[in-house]
């Protein structure tokens, strides 16, 4: 049970944004109003309003960024994308609700047989949903693309895309203070300061030791953050003065140790095999990495769903890496089977929420089924519908940068968006095994659209008008005027 400090952080988060957009440039306060909130705010403690969804650490950060740019700067909002295909994945993703809600009206009963007399005892049930919800999840989901729309307008320079990656560094090394702590006493941070633990004490033990949580939900989240700074870490080292680059070189360093002690061996994978590519690679070929590391984390739920995937082979290579990650992956297919199968009942709009899309007891109600992956979350809450629609607009980005470097090649891009390509790829990887879709991945996913949006041509939505020169990165650039096509 959060304390009431907990509660307190949540409701006085709207002023720490609102002092951070005063005293700080747009770009940094906006960054900070969204990572501060996700690494420092309770986990699990919410406010449930009559009508609105619930008010946590992701839903309050973002409608307090979006009110205090709308109102208090009185800046022009833009939240429309440029980009055709965004436009449709974000009107199709937040309008995915209203057939989610229409088709689970029912309520979902678990009963009970009688053994002498034909007699049904209900013994639970989970209320079906109906038009009143309709509003909530609307706004739910449109709360959960703040960032990313924010982003597209705010970030999508090369000085916001460069204070991404600074503050994905700079947060990591603040962590870095608690997540050593805990690393030598046990996650007991959060216990501490909001009077609760957020997991099951036993993932925190792993390796003979512990591994950190902080405030995040789960030591797997902080791992992914870790290595998240350690790559941004490395983009910055590469474009840092040579004269400096050894100071930052030690930053990698320590990061580097920190994530190994994270004892998450999928985030230390991922930073072991892509430093090397941020430090040393072209960016063309960094973004081309990312494209991939898109398409599969958008095929592979498809696969999985046509049982096209070869679990069998997958299980043995991780049995010769190490038996207690095989059994750990074996245990995530063996649920995502029952989700599937779940899923597979409501195919087109899902279950929709409150644990209809989970896999219960027919008699007791009891939970026999845990979602790990993000995708099998999404697709059994909202269907084929929402889970195009999100994964779809999470890849999108990816998809438009590298065709800008297949018809232009490299020459006009930032040096800072291709490191956040591929730690928005990576993210989506891992977005199969984990549920790790936070709002600074629609963040970092938002300021690479709309770095692609300037550098296509044809971007700007309007009415025809004489054809002007604006510039892009410090080069000249002609817009049309007309809609995009892409």
């Amino acid at each position: 049970m959060p304390n009431g400090l907990a509660y307190l952080m949540l409701m006085i988060w709207p002023l720490v944004s609102l002092v951070l957009f005063r005293t700080l440039k747009l770009e940094r306060a906006l960054i900070w109003s969204i990572l501060g909130g996700y690494l420092f705010l309770p986990p699990l403690a919410e406010f449930n309003l009559p009508f609105v969804p619930a008010m946590d650490k992701v839903s309050i950060p973002n409608l307090s960024v979006l009110v205090i740019l709308a109102f208090a700067m009185k800046q022009r909002v833009d939240l429309i994308p440029k980009s055709r295909a965004a436009l449709w994945l974000v009107a199709g993703l937040i309008l995915s609700a209203i057939p989610t809600v229409l088709t689970n009206s029912d309520p979902i009963l678990f009963e009970v047989l009688s053994t002498s007399d034909p007699i049904v005892f209900v013994t639970d049930q989970l209320p079906g949903q109906s038009l009143r919800d309709v509003g909530s999840v609307l706004i739910a989901q449109m709360l959960t693309l703040v960032p990313f729309l924010l982003a597209r307008q705010f970030l999508a320079s090369e000085k916001g895309l460069r204070e991404i990656l600074l503050a994905l560094m700079v947060g990591g090394l603040i962590y870095s203070v608690p997540s050593l702590i805990e690393v030598r006493l046990s996650p007991q941070l959060n216990v501490w300061i909001y009077g609760f633990f957020q997991h099951s004490f036993e993932q925190a033990i792993r390796g003979g030791g512990y591994r950190p949580f902080v405030f995040l939900p789960h030591g797997l989240w902080l791992a992914l953050f870790m290595c998240t700074a350690l790559l941004s870490a490395g983009a910055l080292a590469r474009h840092t003065r040579a004269v400096d680059r050894w100071k930052m070189m030690l930053l990698v360093g320590y990061l580097a140790v920190l994530l190994v002690m994270c004892k998450s061996l999928a985030s230390l994978l991922y930073g072991a095999v892509l430093l090397p590519v941020i430090l040393f690679v072209p960016a063309r070929w960094q973004i081309r990495l990312a494209v991939a590391f898109a398409f599969v984390a958008i095929v592979y739920p498809m696969l999985r769903n046509f049982d096209l995937v070869p679990l069998d082979a997958i299980l043995a290579q991780a049995e010769a890496v190490s038996t207690d990650r095989a059994q750990s992956l074996g245990y995530r297919f063996f649920h995502e089977d029952q989700l599937l199968a779940r899923a597979a009942e409501k195919p087109l709009f899902g279950w929709g929420g409150w644990g209809r899309s989970l896999v219960h007891n027919p008699e007791t109600g009891e939970i026999l089924s845990v979602p790990d992956g993000r995708w099998i979350i999404v697709f059994g809450t909202f269907g084929w519908l929402g889970y195009i629609c999100e994964f779809g607009l999470l890849a999108l980005p990816l998809f438009l940068m590298g065709l800008y470097i297949h018809r232009h090649g490299d020459t006009a891009l930032s040096p800072f968006v291709a490191p956040l390509a591929v730690i928005l790829g990576v993210t989506m990887m891992d977005m199969l095994l984990n549920a790790t879709l936070t709002p600074f991945t629609w963040l970092t996913a938002g300021a690479i659209l709309g770095h692609a949006e300037k550098l296509m041509p044809h971007a700007r939505v309007g009415p025809r008008h004489p054809i002007e020169r604006d510039v892009v990165l410090g080069k000249p650039a002609v817009r049309s005027g007309k809609r995009t096509v892409f």
